[in-house]
């Protein structure tokens, strides 16, 4: 009778998807691995007492900036949409009718109304944005490493338990284009990816945290033997390949089995009353888990707003063919202005404001003048097919940010655009600017730093622009 195996059937299955996690099959130590043979410039930025952190809230497909932060009650008909402006804290500073709590807490944050650039598809303006190619044309995939990638690549920890760079409902792709990437500087710099509906009761991140002690013990006496036989190949082992291994499948354990990383993606821990007020609803979950997240240590965070919250086509891609604009639109803010506003709260009253930026946006605005077409089917945010209806479209000459924490001042307002929407008139700010904002804030020396591209040729990871002097952290 052959022996049985000291990890049943379930627990080898489990191991063995835990160590394929990754990207395109990539298993996590060969991923730890790959992160510690790209360069080793990565160590905390110099004079940093506390390490920084981003979570960017990505809305694919464009928000309507008419419709949200920036208002236009005196524009022509065909241009203002059918929702009033409503005051907030911040003087001056108007928001859709559809945004009131954001209306409420906008002391914490400020909005930066003059994004521009040229990339007119959702691949193109994507890529400009999350990674400055200045490329017009869309691309079926990244040429140029995302922000996020590039951070984690010169940020990452091997210490760390936790991964440096975390997706919630991750930012990759755009229908079969791919929108962000490592490129580069290889799979080792993408995300940690957490897909699904956080909201939903049987949501659990796979292979994080063995719940079972025994599970623990059984498979680090697995791990054990398996190094005692490693040992013939260590002998031989002339160049210390064999060791480095030992300390990347390390990690990679550390992760199956570490409590501060199951408790860190478990919601469960939350206080259901902090749960109700970031909404049980996808989005408010996945802005909750970022929050977990960052306080726990990761350093990169994304979350996407997309799915069925949008309405019929899942993303904010307010075509006339895809969606009733201003149905689309009232249906979602709901959940968008509870998730964001309870994120925002949460860093401030957490004390995590000095250190987190918060960053909501999209990768470009819509339309000012709406447009009409029919439907090509009906559905949450759609009337039936053949429904003539309102839409807008791709609009990369004006798109409206919101910036939160960061040890940032707020309160404020940074650009304007003109009477219809159409574009900046004070202020404008170019892709290259608002990725230098994220580099200086991670302590990041944008001007001076440079990465070897596939040739091995330096590649600028900002190639003009400056941070935004509104968005600087104060002294």
């Amino acid at each position: 009778m052959k022996q049985k195996s000291s990890l049943n059937q379930a627990e080898t299955g489990s191991r063995r998807e835990f160590l394929k996690l990754g990207l395109g099959g990539l298993s996590l130590p060969a991923l730890y691995q790959l992160q510690a043979a790209q360069a080793a410039s990565a160590a905390a930025p110099a004079g940093n007492k506390e390490r920084t952190a981003i979570i960017l809230v990505w809305c694919r497909g464009g928000v309507s900036h008419l419709d949200t932060f920036d208002p236009k009650p005196e524009a022509p008909s065909d241009y203002r949409g059918p929702y009033s402006p409503i005051a907030t804290k911040t003087e001056g500073l108007y928001l859709s009718e559809l945004l009131p709590r954001c209306a409420q807490i906008s002391d914490k944050f400020t909005v930066l109304r003059s994004i521009t650039h040229t990339g007119g598809g959702h691949p193109a303006g994507s890529l400009q944005v999350l990674g400055g190619d200045p490329d017009r044309v869309d691309k079926r995939k990244p040429k140029l490493p995302d922000w996020m990638s590039v951070a984690n690549f010169l940020r990452r920890d091997p210490n760390k338990v936790l991964p440096n760079y975390v997706g919630v409902n991750a930012i990759t792709n755009y229908d079969s284009f791919q929108i962000a990437g490592p490129t580069y500087l290889g799979p080792g710099a993408g995300p940690f990816q957490i897909q699904g509906d956080p909201s939903k009761p049987e949501f659990k991140v796979p292979n994080i945290g063995l719940s079972d002690a025994q599970q623990s013990e059984r498979l680090a006496k697995r791990i054990s033997l398996r190094q005692q036989f490693d040992q013939l190949r260590r002998d031989l082992d002339l160049e210390g390949a064999m060791q480095a291994m030992d300390q990347f499948e390390a990690q990679a354990t550390n992760l199956l089995t570490s409590k501060q990383a199951a408790q860190a993606f478990d919601l469960t821990q939350e206080p259901q009353h902090i749960r109700d007020r970031y909404g049980m609803h996808q989005w408010g979950q996945q802005c909750l888990m970022a929050r977990r997240l960052v306080e726990a240590g990761v350093e990169i965070i994304t979350t996407e707003l997309s799915g069925p919250l949008c309405g019929r086509v899942s993303n904010w891609d307010d075509h006339a063919v895809n969606h009733h604009v201003f149905d689309a639109i009232k249906y979602r803010a709901p959940f968008f202005d509870q998730a964001v506003t309870a994120l925002i709260e949460d860093i401030y009253a957490r004390g995590l404001d000095k250190r987190v930026l918060v960053i909501v946006g999209g990768e470009f605005g819509r339309t000012p003048r709406i447009s009409y077409s029919k439907s090509t089917g009906g559905g949450i945010g759609s009337g039936s097919a053949g429904t003539t209806q309102p839409g807008r479209d791709h609009w990369p000459n004006a798109n409206s940010m919101l910036f939160a924490g960061g040890n940032i001042q707020t309160g404020q307002i940074i650009g304007a655009t003109d009477a219809k929407g159409e574009g900046p008139i004070a202020r404008a700010v170019g892709p290259h600017d608002f990725l230098a904002t994220i580099y200086s804030h991670l302590g990041i020396d944008y001007a001076n730093t440079f990465l070897p591209d596939f040739s091995g040729r330096p590649t600028p990871i900002v190639m003009h622009g400056q941070a935004i002097p509104e968005l600087a952290g104060r002294a």
